[in-house]
């Protein structure tokens, strides 16, 4: 069993290190961006006051009803707008903002005591100080629940890599196990020890 794993990881057809570096820079670079833009936006939502919030809010969340494939056209064209087309930015920069996010977020911190919030702005802090220091500090547990979805989300990520990378060496590793597949589709004892190799990571972040 071990020399399967061996013969995997060290196949010079597959380069299996380098598809786990790529992805895990996607992964890693998606769930911090999406995380810290999800807890910002939510905390305007939730704690501000200003004229249009609620349709705002309510036209955030009609987004989510719409299926990823209705918009991987308009998506794929601003993103080859931008040159990010064979990039694992382009995997990046569209999963920096979520809508579902926003919304876990945004109902997490209206559970927090508002009194919290305005004993702080009794004291005199701003806006920016009430959330770094009242608010985020208590948004652990969702923030963690949030970057493990985002983490599983975007590692196992398959269409939307598969249309934005075209050279091999960008590939990640979903792409890769699909390939990996079809040219070992004989040899069940290593495809079932890539599928291990993939799956591995995220039960570790679990």
């Amino acid at each position: 069993a071990v020399r399967n794993y061996s013969e995997v990881w060290n196949d010079p057809s597959v380069n299996f290190p380098l598809y786990l570096r790529n992805t895990l820079i996607v992964a890693a670079l998606s769930v911090s961006g999406m995380v810290i833009s999800s807890a910002i936006v939510a905390y305007g939502f939730a704690r501000l006051r200003w004229r249009g919030r609620g349709p705002l809010f309510a036209l955030l969340l009609a987004t989510m009803m719409i299926p990823f494939q209705v918009v991987m056209i308009p998506l794929y064209l601003i993103i080859a707008r931008l040159k990010l087309v064979d990039n694992l930015a382009g995997l990046i920069v569209p999963s920096a903002v979520s809508a579902f996010g926003i919304f876990l977020m945004r109902q997490f911190i209206e559970g927090i005591p508002g009194e919290l919030i305005d004993a702080a702005r009794i004291d005199g802090a701003s806006e920016f100080g009430i959330y770094a220091r009242v608010v985020f500090p208590q948004m652990g547990p969702a923030l963690a629940t949030l970057g493990i979805f985002q983490f599983m989300g975007t590692w196992n990520d398959y269409l939307w890599p598969l249309i934005i990378l075209r050279t091999t060496e960008r590939r990640t590793l979903p792409v890769m196990l699909t390939w990996y597949n079809s040219q070992h589709g004989s040899r069940f004892d290593l495809t079932m020890a890539a599928s291990v190799l993939v799956i591995l990571p995220i039960l570790i972040v679990y």
